[in-house]
């Protein structure tokens, strides 16, 4: 019974409610990722914190768990060797290894947003996998395993 975790809160609302600055920036990010909503710019900000939080905490740690995190990061995709590199991360930074990001870089869709409905309509492979979430971090290792869904002539004619 004890093994239940509790759910954390997975973004951070912005402390004040009206701010221009921040508002035209997260309104350029979700524009060019072609994201659903602010929540998701959010969501990255929160995410990088996180990561940023983590870095800080293996400033005094031992050199073992500071490689494994270097790994870890490095195997999402993050180029980052030192902790200075890690600090330094921003929300782009996450949201550039966005599946949606990916789907519309390689040319499979036109448009940010055309990328999101190819993946929502689970029209986009992932190593031979359906993957419908546009926010799925794609790893150093799947990036060239991305395409689109074939579809056969048979499922056509029924």
């Amino acid at each position: 019974m004890g093994d239940i975790k509790r759910k954390r809160k997975l973004f951070t609302r912005p402390r004040k409610i009206y701010d221009s600055v921040r508002i035209k920036e997260e309104n350029e990010l979700v524009e060019r990722y072609g994201l659903k909503n602010k929540r998701e710019v959010w969501k990255a900000n929160t995410k990088v914190s996180m990561i940023r939080k983590r870095a800080k905490l293996l400033i005094s740690g031992n050199e073992d768990e500071r490689q494994a995190f270097f790994n870890k990061l490095f195997n999402m995709g993050l180029n980052t060797r030192s902790i200075e590199e890690v600090l330094a991360l921003t929300k782009e930074n996450w949201l550039d290894r966005r599946l949606q990001t990916f789907v519309f870089k390689k040319g499979l869709a036109k448009t940010p947003k055309q990328a999101r409905q190819l993946i929502v309509h689970k029209n986009i492979l992932v190593n031979g996998k359906i993957i419908n979430s546009p926010s799925f971090i794609v790893g150093k290792d799947f990036e060239d395993k991305i395409n689109l869904k074939i579809k056969n002539k048979k499922e056509k004619e029924e």
